[in-house]
């Protein structure tokens, strides 16, 4: 028997997570990184979330991954935290934070593209006008001064960044109709231990953790790692794995127009950043396109579910 069809309220809820928690952790990487290696960082974070939402859903009776489910879970976490992570990580050492944010929210088009292609989802005109529209308010909101110079390694980061969207989107798509465990817990911790350690290996090659030393990280650098892989990787990619189950892929990806939004606001508030006039037209630019994109999407495209594809599999 099918599953019933989430309330409304764990809906609104999981994109609350999404939208305000991955946008605070702009602000938890910069201090984060203040005495933690970047690679170093990431990958325990993403690991240690996910050994624990693992060991959560087992001790609930969910069964470990088979060996085939191991293979997609590390596919899915490979695409998800060891590519695009790893880029973004690196990137974010090289290209001013109001680019990066800029790349970052070009996953909403490549999701829309990549429905439309291998999905054959075609975008209706709503959701296209709301991408252009959300995208013309990130442009308003990144000031020239702070875009990219002449630096060539900085324009080379910033075009990495976009090819680490695009492997964030393909990860989501096909963690859709992959094997994984059929409990969502075990299946995102899955993504998040493979995506996690993967990450972290980096370090052998950079050798970031053999100049590590534990006793130099800050007070501050330390609690906002904790908050990174508390609430950054359990609670929001949590949410963002049931949102991927339930919505609209699209829907799912309008995370990438608030989170600048929100870290801006934070920048704001706890790092004496500017708010300007400038600042809280392009946000509410930002706000209708995403309201623009999910109201249209809602009436003329359908929700392929979890429950379906499961269905699918087993006709």
């Amino acid at each position: 028997m099918p599953r019933p069809y989430p309330a409304r309220w764990l809906i609104i809820a999981a994109f609350a997570a999404v939208y305000l928690i991955w946008g605070s952790t702009y602000l938890g990487l910069r201090f984060a990184l203040e005495s933690i290696p970047p690679f170093l960082m990431m990958g325990s974070r993403f690991a240690l979330a996910g050994a624990l939402l693992m060991l959560f859903a087992r001790a609930r009776g969910a069964a470990f991954p088979r060996g085939r489910q191991w293979l997609h879970g590390g596919i899915v976490g490979a695409l998800l935290f060891l590519v695009n992570n790893g880029i973004l990580i690196w990137a974010a050492q090289h290209v001013p934070s109001g680019v990066l944010a800029l790349c970052v929210a070009s996953v909403a088009m490549w999701f829309a593209l990549l429905e439309w292609v291998f999905l054959h989802q075609r975008p209706s005109v709503g959701v296209i006008a709301g991408l252009l529209l959300g995208f013309g308010g990130l442009a308003l909101l990144i000031t020239p001064e702070r875009m990219v110079g002449g630096s060539d390694l900085g324009q080379i980061a910033a075009v990495l960044v976009v090819f680490g969207t695009i492997s964030w989107a393909s990860g989501s798509l096909y963690s859709r109709r992959a094997d994984m465990p059929v409990d969502p817990t075990m299946s995102t911790g899955v993504q998040l231990l493979t995506g996690g350690l993967l990450l972290a290996g980096l370090d052998l090659v950079t050798g970031e953790f053999q100049r590590f030393q534990l006793a130099e990280v800050t007070l501050r650098s330390l609690v906002s790692w904790m908050y990174l892989w508390s609430f950054g990787s359990v609670v929001a990619f949590s949410a963002y794995t049931f949102l991927l189950r339930n919505r609209p892929a699209t829907q799912a990806s309008t995370y990438a127009f608030i989170n600048p939004v929100v870290a801006l606001i934070l920048g704001a508030l706890f790092a004496g950043e500017a708010l300007t006039p400038r600042t809280l037209a392009a946000a509410g630019i930002i706000v209708a396109a995403v309201a623009l994109i999910i109201l249209t999407r809602d009436r003329t495209t359908p929700v392929t579910t979890e429950v379906e594809v499961a269905q699918a599999r087993r006709g």
